[in-house]
């Protein structure tokens, strides 16, 4: 059975319309308010929802996230909490829902469990930063087994091998790295994402979205003709850390702003 994720990608080419992908540190500034956050994303009309697993070594991540993954963890969003945080979600929505996670907290939780528990709670799919293409074969098995999408990241660097690989084990979508180095707002874009697309292109069918860096509606607008969908997280998180009594309604007002210029009928 198809995924949320897949069916929304579905639908989008259904309509001729872009991906925007959100994403959010889980339990920043606490459970609660991420909670209201991801559901005011999905009502202004953002496709796929990202959920951060914060980590407290996170290597990959810009002040802005590390700073929202340290205001998370203070507040008790551990892997636990944050599967909860998705059935409660599940309550009120069916925003597909990717958890973006360090492997070290999965490792810790025990992959059979986590992917078993990530069924069970609502979750569409992970995509595990530091886990390599070529150390992923037991975790895509199990999480192919209980029918959860595989999100791969494919960077300007990767050798043909490598974004082979990563077309292989991606299911849902591919993401896209625009550029090397950390997440964070870039006032351009790097030129290394044309290059990039059309390298993975010819491996994969599966729809690309691209990430890192992109903040500002012309960001998105310049990539509408080379991929399927965008992904913006430092902006948001950015709005959420300075909004921390009311992040819902601002972020949500960030996210309709951002897809002007890129979605067909944004909401």
């Amino acid at each position: 059975m198809a995924t949320r994720i897949c069916q929304r990608w579905e639908q989008l080419q259904n309509r001729g319309d872009k991906a925007f992908i959100g994403f959010v540190m889980a339990g920043d500034p606490d459970i609660s308010k991420s909670t209201e956050v991801v559901l005011a994303l999905a009502e202004a009309g953002v496709d796929i929802i990202e959920l951060g697993i914060p980590f407290s070594e996170p290597i990959a991540d810009g002040p802005v996230i590390q700073r929202a993954g340290e205001r998370a963890l203070k507040n008790g969003a551990y892997l636990p909490a944050i599967l909860e945080m998705v059935r409660q979600i599940r309550h009120a929505s069916q925003v597909p829902l990717l958890l973006f996670s360090y492997l070290n907290p999965i490792l810790r939780y025990g992959l059979e469990r986590f992917a078993a528990d990530a069924v069970s709670s609502g979750a569409d799919g992970a995509l595990i930063t530091d886990l390599s293409v070529e150390e992923a074969a037991l975790y895509v098995a199990e999480m192919q087994r209980k029918g959860l999408d595989t999100v791969f990241l494919a960077a300007p660097t990767s050798t043909e091998e490598r974004l082979k690989r990563v077309a292989e084990l991606s299911t849902g979508f591919v993401y896209a790295i625009s550029r090397a180095g950390v997440t964070g707002v870039r006032e351009q874009l790097s030129e290394s994402v044309t290059p990039l697309l059309r390298r993975l292109r010819i491996y994969t069918s599966l729809p690309i979205a691209v990430g890192f860096g992109i903040s500002r509606p012309e960001h998105l607008a310049e990539l509408a003709p080379l991929a399927e969908g965008v992904v913006v997280g430092s902006a948001l998180v950015r709005c959420i850390e300075e909004h921390p009594e009311n992040p819902a309604q601002q972020v949500a007002e960030l996210a309709r702003w951002l897809c002007k210029g890129f979605k067909m009928n944004p909401q």
